[in-house]
């Protein structure tokens, strides 16, 4: 399987030149909790995201998403409210969710959650206890769900993801940091 099909950048804020330097395949999450007033800002995000064909997620606000019309909404681990499974939504509105153990894993799946991403599978400097490449292949076993890599992403052990059955990566401070053109 491809591990760079599915590729997911977390953002906080809108900057264009952030955007337009990452790799067209590159999906965004726009994930920003304090912010109180968030409509405004992802109209903009939208629309710069339409105009260069790149797809965009909110992050565990569903009325939000639905109302601006938006790619997909990404399910946090903390939220294992299972109401999403059963949503009026136009069809190719996409759930994602992450998960970082079997029973959160279950719990996506409950959501409806077409992909989930495991994490953390490297370990990061937030968490030092993290899956590696044997744990979270065990954790994907017998999967029929897309999962997606998170955590601890960086130049060292991308390659390490061909290792494991994945359908890609999500990252914040590799992809931030090396603006990929070109993955």
């Amino acid at each position: 399987m491809n591990h760079l099909s599915n590729i997911y950048y977390f953002i906080k804020d809108f900057n264009r030149n952030e955007i337009l330097n990452l790799d067209k395949n590159i999906n965004i999450i726009f994930r920003n909790y304090e912010l109180k007033e968030k409509e405004p800002l992802l109209l903009q995000i939208k629309d710069f995201c339409k105009k260069i064909n790149r797809k965009l997620f909110l992050a565990n606000n569903l009325s939000i998403a639905l109302k601006l019309n938006l790619d997909g909404l990404y399910i946090p681990s903390f939220n294992n409210i299972l109401k999403y499974k059963n949503i009026n939504k136009r069809q190719n509105f996409k759930l994602i969710g992450s998960a970082h153990n079997k029973i959160e894993l279950r719990t996506k799946k409950l959501q409806g959650c077409s992909q989930i991403f495991l994490s953390p599978i490297f370990k990061t400097q937030k968490n030092k206890c993290y899956l590696g490449t044997v744990k979270f292949n065990s954790i994907n076993l017998n999967n029929s769900t897309k999962i997606i890599a998170l955590g601890g992403i960086n130049n060292l052990n991308l390659k390490k993801l061909k290792l494991t059955k994945v359908s890609g990566f999500a990252s914040i401070s590799w992809i931030k940091k090396n603006q990929p053109k070109r993955i």
